[in-house]
């Protein structure tokens, strides 16, 4: 069984999502908007452009993620919780990790630790968190 993270966004999906295809590479496997749905769907013309459902393969797994729709429950905020991805070399973290942190906030500075990894940790520019892992053994 693998776990596939799906992010909410207040409207900024589109953008994140193409954030994360710049970071990571490939190609969406699905994207959609409201406007893509059934007229019976609800979606008035000026969201018709949120993002329905999107999906980036990343690695062995996938990242997905949507747009809420205003007044459809409480405001998106990203906490609590964060992405992890183990990159194949210090290079690829370096790089992964200093195009996550840009425009965001770095939490802990790319750096071998005492756990045996090169590892740090960032808030995107969207909210959202992740973790850097590479295990040095």
């Amino acid at each position: 069984m693998a776990l596939s993270p799906y992010l909410t966004f207040n409207g900024e999906c589109e953008e994140a999502f193409a954030f994360y295809k710049s970071v990571f590479g490939g190609e969406y496997a699905a994207f959609q908007r409201y406007s893509d749905g059934p007229p019976d769907l609800g979606v008035g013309p000026e969201h018709g452009q949120r993002v329905m459902h999107v999906t980036l393969p990343v690695q062995d797994g996938v990242l997905m993620g949507s747009d809420a729709m205003p007044g459809q429950g409480d405001p998106i905020v990203h906490g609590g919780f964060a992405l992890s991805y183990a990159p194949a070399s210090r290079e690829e973290a370096d790089k992964v990790f200093g195009r996550l942190s840009d425009g965001g906030a770095i939490a802990m500075e790319m750096q071998d630790t005492f756990w045996n990894s090169y590892f740090g940790m960032c808030k995107d520019r969207f909210g959202v968190s992740w973790m850097v892992n590479l295990p040095l053994s």
